[in-house]
């Protein structure tokens, strides 16, 4: 399709955007639709206008008469029906793909990608070769990715191209790989839709980017651990055993990174009896020599993850379900597993001789966008590699608040907690020296001269305050509440 045509999509479009549609929808019929419920909806949308009709076409995926279709895309018509976004039926018009908008603080998109199936109820199995629109992981993904100016970054398994979308707000060039021909095909709609140019290419893991290098690597990998059985979705499965999928990202990401560049992977990963996960992921990570940090933000049974599955895949309620459920959870127990973990991954192509490799579980509620705590991790270890921490004054993060517990009337509290208000939102609990070092940290004097005037006033020995409190300085300065 010639680009002039795609323009004047664009322009016909232009105003169809995801607080036009909430407007247009209200809470209710909003909230509603996330359950996959369109009554509310298309009872909101009944008033015939051009903004109503693109909701019913498209998140609602009714019929619409066709001379509204024609009037809502204007001189766009013949352009979208031999885009293949809709087709007629008759004197309807219906979806063939869904036109989603799609956005953030500073921009509006469309992205083009598969029907969503389940709408009120039905339970229809998707296609092998399904693409994915914006969902719970993508939005994470984005979330978590770093934004930094780059001159080259990675997509990496692209599905309709909302990762691509991002990175090119702040990189050069922006390359977009999937396996699936199809979702290849329409994140190329997605970009010519938006007018962004993406480098976009087909194949598996790193194989279309061979000997090529990149500043950032953002990557949902198909990461869903399922018995070899039946047509595999493409969006969410592989061929590679278990979660062999992660394991090769991880494994390969140094050899197509730039020094100092970024590979952040939203992941899932296997809980295997007897062996620790965080020995597992550690065991994929410390041969590569790179920082990292991992967090597994759940950990998910196994019943509960066959029946998620199942349904995402349309056959919660198909003929031969409890068969098909039994076989998943019989395939868990011979492959010796006992549950999944699902988190971040974020690797730093630091060059250190020592990598600062940080594997923990976080599951508590954080303040987003979390790619801000990532930006500020790469800072805080690069100073923990720097100089002695007890010559270096510090300040306390802007983020951090104080709170104290305690009996009812007494004097001095029981407890003092240090509370950061952003990222992962740690809490670390003080004693007094401790709390002293916070409270006066205000970069003038250095950590150790706050720990030598503490000690003097709580008449210890300056040496040994400073040797039992070097590890804690470290601790302090790791999780942010000294920067």
């Amino acid at each position: 399709m010639a680009t002039p045509d795609v323009g004047r999509l664009r322009e016909a479009i232009d105003g169809f955007t995801v607080d036009a549609v909430h407007g247009v929808l209200g809470d209710a019929a909003w909230r509603a639709l996330a359950r996959n419920e369109t009554v509310p909806g298309l009872r909101a949308t009944a008033d015939g206008s051009t903004l109503s009709t693109l909701i019913r076409l498209f998140q609602l995926q009714a019929a619409v008469p066709r001379a509204s279709a024609e009037a809502a895309f204007g001189d766009a018509w013949e352009t979208a029906l031999a885009l293949g976004l809709v087709e007629l039926d008759g004197d309807e018009a219906r979806a063939l793909l869904d036109l989603r908008p799609y956005g953030d603080e500073t921009h509006d998109w469309w992205v083009v990608c598969d029907l969503t199936p389940g709408l009120d109820g039905r339970e229809n199995p998707r296609d092998p070769s399904y693409v994915l629109g914006i969902s719970e992981a993508s939005s994470s993904l984005a979330q978590l990715t770093v934004r930094p100016q780059v001159d080259r970054a990675l997509d990496l398994g692209t599905g309709c191209g909302v990762q691509a979308l991002h990175l090119a707000t702040h990189s050069r060039d922006v390359v977009a790989t999937d396996v699936n021909r199809r979702a290849t095909d329409l994140t190329r709609l997605t970009a010519a839709i938006n007018g962004v140019d993406l480098d976009v290419r087909e194949g598996s893991l790193f194989e279309p980017v061979a000997g090529e290098r990149f500043d950032l690597i953002s990557t949902n990998p198909p990461f869903v651990v399922s018995p070899p059985e039946g047509d595999r979705l493409v969006y969410r499965e592989t061929g590679f055993p278990g979660d062999d999928v992660v394991r090769r990202i991880v494994t390969q990401a140094p050899d197509h990174l730039n020094d100092g560049g970024w590979c952040q992977v939203l992941a899932a990963w296997i809980h295997e009896d007897g062996v620790p996960w965080q020995e597992r992921l550690a065991s994929w990570i410390e041969p590569t020599g790179m920082d990292a940090w991992v967090v597994q933000r759940e950990r998910v049974d196994l019943p509960e993850y066959a029946e998620m599955w199942l349904a995402d895949a349309g056959l919660r309620h198909a003929p031969g379900h409890l068969e098909r459920y039994d076989r998943w959870l019989s395939w868990f127990a011979e492959q010796r597993i006992e549950a999944m973990g699902f988190g971040w991954i974020t690797l730093r192509k630091a060059g250190r001789a020592t990598p600062q490799v940080r594997i923990e579980e976080w599951t508590g509620p954080v303040a987003q966008p979390v790619s801000s705590e990532f930006a500020a991790w790469a800072g805080r270890t690069d100073a923990l590699d720097t100089g002695d921490l007890l010559d270096r004054a510090w300040r306390v993060g802007d983020d951090v608040v104080q709170e104290t517990a305690g009996p009812v009337g007494a004097p001095d509290p029981a407890i003092i907690r240090a509370v950061r208000m952003g990222g992962l939102r740690p809490t670390r609990q003080l004693d007094t020296i401790e709390a002293g070092l916070v409270s006066a940290s205000d970069g003038d004097l250095t950590a150790g001269q706050l720990l030598d005037a503490i000690a003097q006033l709580l008449e210890q020995d300056a040496a040994e305050v400073r040797r039992t409190y070097e590890p804690a300085v470290r601790e302090l300065v790791a999780d942010g509440f000294l920067v």
